[in-house]
């Protein structure tokens, strides 16, 4: 028996070679299931829910089945021509147990009949069942989840507007040779009327697009709703591809394509039904456009004023992406017809390579025609430019300090900006500006613009300024001063972030972020995440938070490269896929090289963003390092095998150095000639995404490499960075457990805090494009349509078993919220670069200011949040919270004291008494247990309550007041919960303000502290008390009472404190304990020691 044990404790399911030999059992190549497959990667993130599921289970001990069940008979249902509910008689049938896993099985069950085991190594009989049983469960859960998806749509397709005319339609197309359908967009004309008439019986329909993209994204995404994604009934057909087979029913294509076939076959009787959905931008609604026709005429008047062999490029201000699109169509059918002109879009969101073909030469005879935004007013100098087009008209960012939001927003000019803008006209000639304004329209412009300090948060600035000394930044002498409510609102949200005190003055965090050159969020991500050892994740994001985004806005509507991209989107946020997307992009770096511009290509990435994140991501560990909250590398004598690395290193690294200085000397003066095709691609069909328009100057930069395939920006790479090290980093952030993950999200939402969004209500009723969601200062804002919830927003519902009726509506345990990075309106308030987190553990863990009725069953939030709690567990999280948050706060100040938590005995009782609360230092066993208890208050919290945003009414009548004294009211009275700190009744809310951040018994109620009936008998599950208590007085207890063997461990602690003073204190805190297989043993490493240990046994092995 004790034999079993021992085995059971050796087998660990988080271990990749575990998981390796139970892929040998069930993912085998001939199996449903194969190693490597998407499938089989979802199932291993299936099976660590699953077994938490199941610990869960064990540690509730009771089920909700019936509860479930019975509100499932409770719901209203809609008849979708579907089964009523899923039954596993529908699951594929397919067998996982194959006949040497049936032979497993058996052995250990006669193995176990034997008291003994075959084998001491490999998986047991117990393990394999486990896994075989997790596997069924998974296959059912897949087959559920595609039965509520395939409900889901049939539900939405009944709810567009066009379905209540599907019969009408079907018979009127029967009965006529012409059908004319007339709706708005969206009501379903191009994807419904299709498969109305598919499912109707007609067998040879042609569906006409205008453009190739429309083609094969509407011929998938009718494969998808008709069922028919791996048939062969819809098909598409454009130039040089189709997928059409003698089977194809339904077919896409072009609308030239349909000419050529009716240049041979004029009545097309090939088809029985031709639909031709006219476009958006056809329809009358386009006069609503910007009108082209003045900038035609301009293109027109060149060609005939000035012969072609005049040099002279045209360049046009318009003011945004929008209007730089509708202009750019125009412009280039005018190009396609006269074979004088390439037209190149320029603004900040296209790719640099589609950036720098502004530059090149246009080929003799031929114009570039320009069209940008005021990004070549003043930060781009184009060569050539003869003549100018200026449209007046701009699109600024603005900042609203109330809503604390961006805006960017189209203004007229100012005549400084006209006059700038006339000066790109002949640079190097005579030049001609043709103003499309009047002269009255000019002489109403602003002299100049609006300075910069009254367009952008202050927030930095005031920062900068504190740690300057330089004062009061309300009362500091500007020489232009910005809006006094700007210079508040920094002050406000810096207090909000910690960096300031109540009296306005740097706290240790914010003396630490002034030094920081980076933004405030990004600097207290990258602080807490050198606090919870999560380094390397917390500095890929932080990097990817501070670049313009990898993804191109051109991509966005791909099909192909939204499927490419599908593996590295994750649920829990964008922060996260763009953790996945760099660490997925590094270890491609690592394998293959030169082969990651393809690799981006596919996913729609433009790989200069990455660049920019890993170089940034470099800054940031040596900020860390040189602020004492890394530790320094130190040098050490090479062993053998590390000489000879090290020799390799350096020859590569002078092969390096040598090719970038042959095409630094070949790129001198050099510049490239423009094809007349290039101007004629879509602004998303760039040369440089396809593998022939990646010739020009990066193919250049291949052949100037040597024919290795590697560019310019790989040499680059590859010489500023250790791409081991690097591979090996990723690796560490891609396999972030669960319980990392639940860290890293509650750094984040600390880090991003107050910048908080919570789901409206009604979000479940509404279509996804429509989600509405409410921040503190402003309502009504949705999510940006590149963030990953956007077309997935069902992750932030509401589970349905969560919702309640009755007066517990809206009760659940489930709640979430959204941390973001930006607000900005454009046409709609936006928030972007969101991550989701669990509403009652991050208000608790994170909110500056928490405000409790009476019995603690209400809380307000920061003044617009309200939690209701119910239940018996809600006082325990209330408490729980607040001792983690204490501890937590001890933590960030011993390491902002003492740089890292390795530093000394004495640096580190100097840091706790630094803020008056007298604690000792914190070791590495208190970081651990801190880690593990916020883990499990976030993953583990099971308590029932409601959550709404608070009205200006209710906002009003909110607190007591100040109240006569009692017993806990009296001055500098001892704090009940927390004895270091004194507690004083607060003189503004009323109640008592136990802790800075949490004020109790100040919201109005109709219970009072000490009335009998808040007393109540409670039994302390620790030790013997059993007496009526307030809820003060329980948390009270709650906070100092421990387990006898926690009691233990404190003693045991104090006893070895002088003991363990001189090595425990050594320990860095980087180290971790890692298991080598080769030596078998426990080591406690950093990571670059790990990376080094790893490497001895390779090269020991060579």
């Amino acid at each position: 028996m004790s034999e079993r044990r021992r085995d059971s404790r050796s087998w660990d399911w988080d271990n990749p070679q575990c998981r390796a030999q139970m892929d040998q059992i069930f993912f085998r190549r001939h199996d449903y299931i194969q190693n490597g497959t998407t499938e089989h990667k979802e199932f291993w993130n299936f099976f660590d829910r699953f077994q938490r599921f199941k610990t869960k289970k064990d540690m509730s001990g009771g089920s909700r089945k019936e509860d479930m069940e019975e509100g499932r008979d409770r719901k209203k249902t809609v008849d979708l021509g579907l089964p009523k509910e899923y039954d596993a008689r529908y699951r594929i049938n397919v067998s996982v147990c194959t006949k040497d896993t049936e032979e497993r099985l058996e052995m250990g069950r006669s193995d176990q009949r034997h008291s003994h085991r075959h084998s001491s190594s490999g998986p047991g009989s117990q393990e394999v069942a486990d896994c075989h049983l997790a596997l069924l469960h998974f296959l059912d859960f897949s087959q559920r989840q595609s039965f509520g998806k395939l409900a889901k749509l049939r539900t939405e397709q009944k709810a567009l507007p066009i379905f209540q005319y599907r019969d009408r339609i079907v018979e009127l197309v029967r009965a006529n040779p012409v059908v004319v359908v007339a709706g708005d967009t969206g009501c379903g004309k191009s994807t419904q009327v299709p498969q109305y008439l598919l499912s109707s019986g007609f067998s040879h329909i042609a569906c006409t697009q205008p453009r190739r993209i429309a083609c094969i994204s509407l011929a998938k995404r009718v494969s998808f709703e008709s069922l028919n994604q791996y048939g062969s009934k819809v098909g598409y057909q454009i130039r040089f591809e189709g997928t059409r087979t003698p089977s194809t029913k339904l077919l896409f294509l072009t609308e030239g394509l349909l000419l050529r076939q009716i240049q041979a076959d004029g009545a097309l009787e090939q088809y029985q039904v031709i639909y031709q959905p006219i476009p958006q931008e056809e329809q009358p609604s386009r006069s609503e456009k910007l009108d082209p026709r003045p900038y035609l005429r301009v293109l027109q008047g060149i060609d005939q004023r000035y012969p072609p062999e005049e040099r002279g490029d045209l360049l046009l201000f318009l003011s945004g992406v929008a209007e730089i699109s509708t202009i750019l169509e125009a412009c280039q059918a005018y190009a396609t017809h006269t074979k004088r002109w390439i037209v190149l879009p320029l603004h900040s969101t296209l790719s640099l390579v589609q950036q720098d073909k502004v530059f090149d030469i246009s080929p003799p005879g031929v114009r570039k025609c320009i069209i940008s935004t005021n990004v070549a007013e003043t930060s781009v100098t184009i060569d050539g430019v003869r003549f100018v087009v200026d449209s007046g008209k701009v699109k600024e960012m603005s900042f609203d300090p109330k809503a604390k939001m961006q805006r960017l927003q189209e203004f007229w000019i100012s005549r400084a900006s006209s006059e700038q803008r006339k000066g790109r006209a002949g640079r190097t000639g005579p030049g001609v500006c043709y103003r499309l304004y009047s002269e009255s329209d000019y002489e109403a412009f602003a002299p100049y613009p609006v300075p910069e300090i009254h367009r952008v948060a202050l927030d930095s600035l005031v920062l900068q300024m504190k740690s300057m000394s330089l004062g009061d930044p309300r009362s500091f002498l500007f020489i232009d001063p910005p809006p006094a409510a700007s210079i508040q609102t920094a002050v406000t949200y810096l207090r909000e972030q910690g960096a300031l005190d109540a009296r306005g003055d740097l706290t240790s965090i914010g003396s630490l972020l002034a030094q920081l050159p980076v933004d405030v969020v990004i600097g207290k991500m990258l602080v807490l995440g050198s606090v919870f050892n999560l380094v390397e994740p917390v500095l890929t994001v932080a990097a990817a938070l501070s670049v313009q985004s990898p993804f191109l806005r051109s991509a966005q509507h791909n099909p192909d490269c939204a499927t490419a991209r599908q593996p590295l989107h994750s649920n829990q946020g964008d922060p996260f896929t763009l953790l996945n997307t760099f660490n997925a992009w590094v270890q491609v770096k690592g394998e293959r090289g030169g082969a990651s511009r393809k690799w981006c290509r596919r996913r729609g990435l433009e790989e200069q963003r990455l660049y920019e994140m890993v170089n940034l991501r470099r800054q940031f560990k040596e900020l860390l390092r040189s602020h004492g909250l890394l530790e320094v590398l130190e040098e050490r004598a090479p062993s053998g095998g590390e000489r000879g690395q090290r020799r390799e290193r350096l020859t590569e690294r002078r092969k390096l150095h040598q090719l970038k200085r042959e095409h630094d000397l070949a790129e001198g003066g050099r510049r490239k000639v423009l094809r007349l095709e290039e101007g004629q691609d879509g602004e998303g069909d760039s040369g440089s995404d396809t593998e022939q328009g990646a010739t020009g100057r990066d193919g250049k930069d291949k052949e100037q490499t040597g024919g290795h395939n590697l560019d310019i920006q790989e040499v680059k790479f590859k010489l500023r960075h250790n791409v081991s090290e690097l591979q090996e980093a990723a690796s560490a952030s891609q396999d972030l457990s669960s319980r990392q993950q639940a860290l890293l999200k509650l750094l984040l939402c600390r880090g991003l805090y107050p910048q908080l969004a919570l789901p409206d209500e009604h979000n479940a009723n509404r279509k996804d494009s429509e989600q509405v969601f409410h921040t503190r200062n402003k309502q009504g804002v949705v999510i940006h349509p590149t963030s990953v919830f956007a077309s997935d927003p069902e992750v932030l519902h509401v589970p349905e078993e969560g919702n309640r009726e009755g007066p517990d509506k809206g009760e659940s345990s489930k709640h979430q919220l959204l941390a973001f990075v930006t607000l900005l309106e454009t046409n709609k308030p936006y928030v972007s670069n969101c991550v989701r987190v669990p509403a009652l553990q991050a208000l608790l863990l994170v909110a500056n200011s928490l405000d409790s009725n009476a019995d603690c069953t209400r809380l307000v939030v920061d003044g617009w949040l309200e939690v209701g709690l119910t239940g018996e567990g809600a006082l325990k999280v209330l408490s729980t919270s607040l001792t983690l948050r204490a501890d937590w706060e001890r933590l960030l100040l011993a390491q902002l004291g003492q740089g890292t938590l390795g530093a000394g005995a004495g640096s580190r009782a100097k840091a706790g008494r630094g803020e008056g609360l007298g604690v000792p230092g914190l070791s590495r066993k208190d970081l651990e247990k801190l880690s593990e208890g916020l883990v499990r208050f976030l993953l583990y919290t099971e308590v029932s309550y409601s959550l709404r945003r608070l009205t200006g009414l209710q906002v009003q009548n909110l607190y007591v007041g100040p109240q006569a004294q009692s017993e806990f009211s009296e001055p500098h009275a001892p704090n009940p919960l927390f004895p270091g700190v004194e507690a004083q009744p607060d003189t503004i809310k009323g109640g008592l303000q136990v802790t800075k951040y949490f004020t109790y018994n100040c919201l109005t109620d109709s219970k009072d502290l000490y009335s009998e009936c808040l007393r109540t008998f409670w039994s302390c599950p620790h030790c013997d008390l059993y007496s009526p208590v307030t809820p003060l007085e329980r948390m009270s207890h709650e906070a100092t009472c421990r387990p006898p063997e926690e009691q233990q461990d404190n003693q045991d602690k104090e006893g070895d404190d002088v003991k363990a003073a001189s090595s425990s204190f050594s320990v860095s805190s980087l180290a971790r304990v890692y298991h080598c297989d080769v030596c078998d043993k426990d080591l406690t490493l950093t990571s670059t020691e790990i990376l080094k240990h790893k490497r001895q046994h390779m090269h020991s092995g060579r």
